[in-house]
C-alpha cells in the first residue's frame, strides 16, 4: 500500500457524515435511497484497487491517488450536498440528478474494471458532472462543455440520465462520436454505420479516405445508408475509391490508389497489366519501390498495406508456389518461371515470401538468380535499386541461409559497414504491437557472421546505441541493446559471461535430465513423420535403430512407441508415415495426439522428421510443454519465433540450410542414449562430440545448437526483463 498524506486520514469522517445526512428526516425516502446507492457505489470503487478500505490507490503515484480519493469521496459528497440544497430543483429533478450521478459512477466503475478507461478519468468526471448541472437546470445546451472534455468523460456523462434530455444532446452525441473516431480510427466506419446522419459524416469520410482508404472501399460496396453517404460524397479521392469498389477487379486496382489519385497511372493502364502475371507483378514491385523512395522523403503514400499484401500474394502465386511445387525437378525446369523477372522482382519475392519459400527455392533459385540478372552484380547497387526497402528482412534472411558473407562481399567494405550499422540502428522502434522482430533478426544474424571484423563492428554499434539510449533514458532501447550486448559478448569464451545468470533466463548450455521427467519420472518424446517417400525411408531407419536391448516396441496401425527397458524411463512416440496423398499421415498424427492427450502424456521433446513444407503441421501440433525441439528439415531455423510463441523456454536445434538424415539420426540416437543413462544434456559437449562422430559432415555446420540460438535467447531475456521491470513498478 502506498502511503497517503495525513489529510486523507480524515476523509472517512466526511464520508460517514454524508451518510448521516442521507438519513436526515427532511430528505424523502426515495432520495435517501439514491444517496445510499451512491454511497454503495463509492465503496465499490474504493475496493476496486484490491483493498476494501477508504482509500482509492489504483496507481503507483501518491499524488494521483490523493486526487482520485478526494474526487471520489469529497467531490461526490459535495455534489450530493449541492443537489439537496439547490432550491431551484423540485423532488423529481433532485432524484434525476442523484440517479444520474450514481449512473455515472457505476459506468466509471464498470469500465475501469474492464480496463476500458484509466483511473484518472474520475478526476475530471466528478467536476464535469457538477459543472453541467447548472446549464441543465436552465435548459441550456452543454455542447461546448462536452467539446472541451476528453472522450471518456463526455461519453459517461451522456450515458447518464441526468443529461439525457439536454437541449444540445444531438450535437453532444455527434461530438462524442467524433472524438471516438479520432481516438480509434480503425473503428470509425463501424461507428459511422450506426450514425450515418451525423453532422460531421461527410468530412470524416474524406479524412478516413486519406488515412485508411481500405475502410472506405469496404463500406462503399455495401447497400445501406452509410454506403449511399460515401457514394454521394463529392471528394475526388472518395469517388475514385467508390469507382474501384463497384468494379469486379477493384482489389487489383486498389494497391495503386495513391498513384491513380496523383495522376501517375490510370485504371486503364493497370487493367492492361492485369492480363499477364509477370507484368502485373512487376508493376506492383515498381510501385513499392516508388512508394519506398517517397517514404524516405517523409511522404507517406496511401494504401501501403494493401500494396504489401497484394505484392506478397502475387509473389506467392504463381511464382513461389510453382518453384516450391517443382522441388523434385531439375533446376532448369523448376525455376523456368523466374526467367522473365528482374533482380528487384526476385528481391521482393524473397522478402515478401519468407514464410512460405522452401530453403532450396531461396538458396538454389531466387538468391543466385538475382546476381545473374544484374549487369554489375554489386549488392549495394541492388540496395539502391530497391531504395533500401525492407533491407533488414533481406539481411536477416541472407544470414539465416548462410548467404550474408556472400552478400556483403559483393559491395565495397565501407558500404558493407554502413549497411550493417543501419541494420543495428533503431531497433526500439515499434512496428505492430510492441514488435521485437528487428531486434530478433539482428541477434540471429550476428551468430551467422563468420567475419570477426564485421562482428566487432556490429558489437560496437550496439554498444554505441546502448550509450545513447542511456543518455536519453529510453527504457525500451536500453533493454534491447543491453541484452544484445550481453549475448554478443558471450559468443567469445574469453569474456566469461554466464548468459543464464546475467540475463536471468532458463539454462541454455544444458538440459537437466530431471527437468524432462513428468510426475511419474518418465520422459515423453514425440516424433512427427510424413508419408512421402523420404519420410517412409526415414521412419524405417528410425525403427531399425531402436531394435536393441535398451528399448521395447509397442505398435498399432497408426503409431509406434519405444520404451526403455533399463535406465531412465523414456517413451518415444512416433506416428507411422502413412500415405500423405490420402491424408493418412495426418490422421495417424491426430490419433497419436488424441492418445497422448487422453492419457495425460505431455511431450517434453518434440522432433520433426520431414521436409520443410511439412514443418507448419508439426508446429501446429507442438506441445506447450516442449523443452527441447529438434527440427530436422531444411531451413527450420527460420521458425524460431513461432516455436517460442508456443513454448517460450524451449531449447531449439535447427538447420539454416539443408536438413539431413546423416545429421539428424546420429543426433537423435546420441541424445536418447545420454538421457537413458540419466545424464544431463550438456550442449557444448554434446555438439563437440557429435561433430567428431560425424567426421566433418559439411551439413552439420549449418545446424545451430540452443546456446547459439541468439534470437531465441533474446526473446526469453527480453520477456524476463519486462517481468522484472513490472515487479519493480508494482512494488
Amino acid at each position: 500500500m502506498k502511503k497517503i498524506t495525513l489529510l486523507f486520514l480524515f476523509i472517512p469522517l466526511c464520508f460517514y457524515s454524508k451518510a448521516q445526512q442521507g438519513n436526515n428526516q427532511d430528505i424523502p425516502p426515495m432520495r435517501q435511497y439514491f444517496h445510499e446507492m451512491i454511497d454503495a457505489t463509492q465503496k465499490l470503487i474504493l475496493a476496486s484497487d484490491g483493498n476494501a478500505d477508504e482509500l482509492f490507490t489504483p496507481t503507483q503515484s501518491d499524488s494521483l491517488n490523493n486526487l482520485l480519493t478526494n474526487s471520489l469521496i469529497q467531490g461526490v459528497d459535495d455534489i450530493q450536498t449541492g443537489i439537496e440544497k439547490n432550491d431551484a430543483l423540485d423532488n423529481n429533478l433532485k432524484i434525476k440528478f442523484l440517479r444520474g450521478l450514481n449512473e455515472a459512477l457505476s459506468i466509471y466503475l464498470r469500465e475501469f474494471r474492464n480496463r476500458e478507461i484509466k483511473a484518472i478519468v474520475l478526476v475530471k468526471l466528478v467536476p464535469a458532472f457538477n459543472e453541467n448541472i447548472g446549464p441543465q437546470i436552465r435548459g441550456e445546451s452543454i455542447e461546448m462543455n462536452i467539446a472541451s472534455y476528453p472522450y471518456d468523460v463526455g461519453n459517461i456523462l451522456l450515458k447518464s440520465v441526468a443529461f439525457s434530455d439536454n437541449a444540445g444532446i444531438a450535437q453532444c452525441r455527434d461530438i462524442v462520436l467524433l472524438k471516438y473516431c479520432n481516438l480509434h480510427p480503425d473503428k470509425a466506419m463501424n461507428m459511422l454505420s450506426e450514425e450515418p446522419d451525423a453532422r460531421f459524416a461527410d468530412s470524416l469520410i474524406v479524412a478516413i479516405a486519406r488515412r485508411s482508404p481500405e475502410n472506405i472501399y469496404t463500406f462503399a460496396a455495401a447497400s445501406n445508408a452509410l454506403a449511399r453517404k460515401i457514394q454521394n460524397n463529392p471528394d475526388t479521392l472518395v469517388q475514385i475509391i467508390v469507382k474501384m469498389s463497384q468494379s469486379k477487379s477493384g482489389r487489383q486496382f486498389f494497391p495503386f490508389l495513391d498513384n491513380i489519385y496523383k495522376g501517375k497511372i490510370t485504371m486503364g493502364d493497370i487493367e492492361k497489366a492485369m492480363k499477364d502475371d509477370v507484368t502485373y507483378y512487376q508493376l506492383l514491385v515498381q510501385t513499392e519501390i516508388d512508394y519506398a523512395d517517397r517514404i524516405r522523403h517523409n511522404d507517406t503514400p496511401m494504401a501501403m498495406k494493401t500494396l504489401a499484401y497484394k505484392l506478397q500474394d502475387k509473389a506467392i502465386d504463381p511464382f513461389i508456389n510453382t518453384i516450391n511445387g517443382l522441388h523434385e525437378q531439375p533446376n532448369d525446369v523448376r525455376f523456368h518461371i523466374l526467367n522473365p523477372l528482374r533482380a528487384e522482382d526476385l528481391y521482393y519475392m524473397a522478402v515478401m515470401g519468407e514464410e512460405i519459400m522452401y530453403t532450396s527455392s531461396y538458396v538454389s533459385g531466387v538468391y543466385p538468380r538475382i546476381w545473374q540478372k544484374m549487369k554489375n552484380p554489386k549488392s549495394d547497387s541492388l540496395m539502391l535499386d530497391v531504395k533500401f526497402d525492407r533491407f533488414k528482412k533481406w539481411i536477416k534472411m541472407a544470414a539465416n541461409y548462410n548467404e550474408l558473407d556472400d552478400f556483403l562481399k559483393r559491395m565495397d567494405k565501407g558500404n558493407a559497414e554502413l549497411i550493417m550499422k543501419a541494420f543495428v540502428n533503431n531497433l526500439d522502434r515499434k512496428s505492430g504491437a510492441d514488435s521485437l522482430e528487428d531486434a530478433v533478426d539482428v541477434a540471429n544474424s550476428f551468430a551467422s557472421i563468420s567475419d570477426k571484423a564485421l562482428q566487432q563492428l556490429i558489437l560496437k554499434q550496439v554498444q554505441a546505441n546502448l550509450t545513447h539510449a542511456t543518455k536519453m533514458n529510453n527504457r525500451r532501447a536500453i533493454d534491447i541493446y543491453s541484452i544484445l550486448n550481453t549475448l554478443f559478448l558471450s559468443i567469445d569464451p574469453a569474456n566469461k559471461i554466464d548468459v543464464e545468470k546475467t540475463l536471468g533466463i532458463p539454462p541454455v548450455y544444458f538440459m537437466p535430465n530431471k527437468e524432462l521427467r513428468d510426475s511419474s519420472g518418465r520422459i515423453i518424446i514425440q516424433q512427427f513423420f510424413y508419408g512421402d517417400k523420404d519420410g517412409q525411408g526415414v521412419f524405417n531407419n528410425f525403427v531399425n535403430s531402436m531394435q536393441n536391448g535398451n528399448w521395447t516396441m509397442k505398435s498399432n496401425p497408426q503409431w509406434v512407441a519405444f520404451s526403455t527397458t533399463k535406465g531412465t524411463p523414456i517413451t518415444v512416440y512416433a506416428n507411422r508415415p502413412l500415405d500423405e496423398k490420402k491424408g493418412l499421415d495426418a490422421e495417424a498424427q491426430q490419433a497419436l495426439d488424441d492418445y497422448l492427450f487422453d492419457n495425460d502424456l505431455s511431450p517434453v521433446i518434440v522432433i520433426h522428421r520431414g521436409h520443410s513444407y511439412w514443418l507448419p503441421s508439426t508446429l501446429d501440433q507442438m506441445s506447450p510443454t516442449s523443452k527441447i525441439v529438434l527440427l530436422g528439415s531444411c531451413g527450420a531455423y527460420q521458425n524460431l519465433n513461432k516455436i517460442l510463441a508456443i513454448s517460450p523456454s524451449a531449447q531449439i536445434v535447427a538447420s539454416k540450410q539443408v536438413g539431413s538424415g546423416t545429421v539428424n539420426s546420429p543426433m537423435i540416437s546420441m541424445m536418447l542414449e545420454i538421457l537413458r543413462q540419466g545424464k544431463d544434456v550438456n550442449w557444448p559437449e554434446f555438439w563437440n562430440t557429435l561433430g567428431k562422430r560425424l567426421g566433418g559432415n559439411a551439413l552439420f555446420e549449418d545446424y545451430v545448437p540452443p546456446q547459439k540460438n541468439l534470437g531465441a535467447l533474446f526473446i526469453m531475456a527480453y520477456k524476463k526483463l519486462q517481468e522484472k521491470n513490472d515487479e519493480l513498478v508494482s512494488n
